[in-house]
Order: C-alpha cells, then sequence, then structure tokens
C-alpha cells in the first residue's frame, strides 16, 4: 500500500528541473479532500486525490527559484489538465481524450518566488482510472514552464471514479447447461449487476448426474480486451476463486454461492473506452471429474460503483448500468471441456 504524497512531491524530475526553480502544484481544498488508492504498472499502490466527473480542479502552482539572486527566462508558463490512454504496445502514443489549458504567464522573466491561481470549472472526466496489463488509463495536472533549451515540467496524477445509479432492471441470471447424457444442472444468480461492495448470492441444483465430480470451483475472472481488428489482445486475470462443492453431488441436491465482492481489486465495467480497450467481468464456473477432465461455463456479470453519496457539487447525473447483450438463450448450454488446469 503506498502513502499518499506530500503537495509539491508528485510528479516526474525532467533533466534541468532541480538546476534553476522547483515547480509546486498545491490543490484547493487538499486537506480535506478524499483519496483513493491507483495501482501502478509494477502492481504496487499509491494514494491520489479523487475526483469525480463534472467536479472542477483549482489551486495553485508555484514556483520557487533554487538559488536568490537568479533570474529565470521563459517563452511562457501553462497548466493542463489531460486525460490520456496508452497502450503498452504502443508506448510512443499517447490517446488523449480530454485536453484543457490554461496560459499562467507569458513570455518574461522571474526574478523571485511567483504564484500563479489556476481554475478548471466543471471538468468533464468521462471515464475512471486503470491501470490494466495491456494499458493505461490517467488523469493528470502538467505545468510547463517552456524555455528555449530544457522545458520545466511537474505532473501531479488524480484519480477518477465514475458512478453510476442503481439499474433499472436487474433480472437474475438463470440457466441450464450440461453434457448430453451424463450431467445436467441448473445455475442461477440473483442479479446481473452487482456493485462493487455486494455480494453474489446463488444456487446450483443438480438434475442428472451420471460422472463422478470430484469437485466444483467459482471464479471471478477479468478480461481485458485492446486493440481491434486482428490487433485484438485479451488478458484473462482470475481475481478470486473458490471451491463451492467437494465430492460427487447427487440427483436433486442444491448447492448455495455466496461471493463477497469488497475486498478484491475491482473495477467497473469498461466497455469500448474511447474505442481502445474494455474491461468485463465474468463468473466462471469450473466442474473437475475424477479423471481430472474440467469441464467450465462462464456467465457475464456487470460491475458498478456506487457512491457513498452523490455529491451536490455533481453538475453531471450518474451514469446509469447497462446490460451486456450476450446472446444467451433459454435452451441448455452445453459445457465446454478445457484439457488444461484451470488457471
Amino acid at each position: 500500500m503506498g502513502d499518499l504524497l506530500g503537495e509539491g512531491s508528485y510528479g516526474k524530475s525532467f533533466f534541468g528541473f532541480g538546476q534553476s526553480a522547483e515547480i509546486d502544484i498545491i490543490l484547493d481544498g487538499a486537506a480535506t479532500r478524499r483519496t483513493a488508492e491507483v495501482k501502478t504498472e509494477d502492481g504496487k499502490k499509491e494514494r491520489l486525490f479523487l475526483f469525480f466527473d463534472g467536479e472542477s480542479l483549482s489551486g495553485k502552482v508555484n514556483i520557487t527559484l533554487k538559488r536568490p539572486g537568479y533570474k529565470l527566462e521563459h517563452q511562457g508558463i501553462k497548466i493542463e489538465f489531460l486525460g490520456q490512454i496508452e497502450l503498452y504496445y504502443d508506448r510512443g502514443n499517447q490517446h488523449e481524450f480530454t485536453s484543457l489549458v490554461k496560459e499562467l504567464a507569458r513570455p518574461g522573466e522571474l526574478h523571485h518566488n511567483t504564484s500563479y491561481d489556476f481554475d478548471f470549472n466543471q471538468v468533464e472526466k468521462p471515464y475512471e482510472v486503470y491501470t490494466g496489463t495491456n494499458v493505461k488509463l490517467r488523469y493528470f495536472l502538467r505545468v510547463t514552464v517552456v524555455r528555449r533549451l530544457t522545458d520545466l515540467v511537474k505532473e501531479i496524477d488524480l484519480a477518477v471514479h465514475t458512478l453510476s445509479s442503481y439499474p433499472e432492471m436487474n433480472s437474475s441470471i438463470k440457466m441450464e447447461v450440461g453434457i448430453e447424457d451424463s450431467l445436467h444442472i441448473e445455475f442461477e444468480y440473483n442479479k446481473s449487476k452487482y456493485h462493487l461492495k455486494d455480494v453474489i448470492v446463488g444456487k446450483i441444483y443438480f438434475l442428472l448426474v451420471r460422472i463422478k465430480i470430484r469437485h466444483m470451483e467459482i471464479a471471478i475472472i477479468r478480461r481485458e480486451t485492446t486493440g481491434s481488428g486482428p490487433n485484438v489482445f485479451n488478458e484473462n486475470e482470475t481475481i478470486a476463486k473458490y471451491e463451492i462443492m467437494d465430492g460427487s453431488p447427487v440427483r436433486g441436491e442444491s448447492i448455495p454461492i455466496r461471493v463477497f465482492l469488497a475486498g478484491y481489486d475491482l473495477t467497473p465495467t469498461m466497455r469500448d473506452i474511447n474505442k481502445k480497450f474494455s474491461v468485463r467481468y465474468y463468473l466462471n464456473l469450473v466442474l473437475v471429474d475424477e479423471e481430472e477432465r474440467r469441464y467450465f461455463k462462464q456467465q457475464e456479470i456487470t460491475l458498478w460503483r456506487k457512491g457513498d453519496r452523490i455529491r451536490k457539487s455533481l453538475q453531471m447525473a450518474p451514469v446509469p448500468v447497462t446490460t451486456p447483450t450476450n446472446g444467451e438463450s433459454d435452451q441448455v448450454q452445453a459445457f465446454e471441456k478445457i484439457p488444461t488446469p484451470f488457471e
């Protein structure tokens, strides 16, 4: 778990940055603003100030000259609010979906420490921050002191969460699956859309059992999809796995399911984000027979973030939760057999 960086400690150091001046970005209300943990590319976590869609960003930019009597010549000073998607296999291209610029100073000279106020009013932040296997979505403030040779640059990353309203439709998932003349079961989950602190409740009912099942497990799978057309990359990650049955069931037996989502590293479902990537979640039901053959059935679920309270300062309405169209029918579905051990 990372610690919250102190004011003026955020950002990256660039060549020449420490030789002439130091830049600090101080956010208004930083002492009372909520923070959120955000995963970094190396798998660690850092705490960032938390914002929501439609919220304003304001504060001060402090430029401190490091040597008394030194004058800092510049070609202008600006601050930017940026929303950016970076695909790891295409690191040379950052895709900006939000870009706002405020000019802080015209070209000139700084002879003493200087502060500039900034204000980005009711900023649109349509997506949630995300760091995945092949993609990263980030929001950040960047201050640039433009110079002839090397610009002075300071960045601070910000966390953004997207809040959703309660779904109007949230039907249960009910499906019959089986292996012809060998196994026929019915499974049911209490709903198809879950908030990130929710509990998945369900049951599995055995209608026909003619093979010897050794155990059964259920897993939450996150599938990250990046790219498009022939250059699509899918990465599956097992977030949690539970053994829900040990031993062979008999006809008429019912197995309860209860999975607590709180405490896991989950994000809301993200579909076709800026036409760059998607993040979807699945419940994966796996049966293992006595000959170590494995059979599985996946069912997509929708995850959404419920706010502790929707703040009055937010101008934009929470996003409604939508239902995926997965083409499932009411007919009995077949189990898929997988020859390799479940990951």
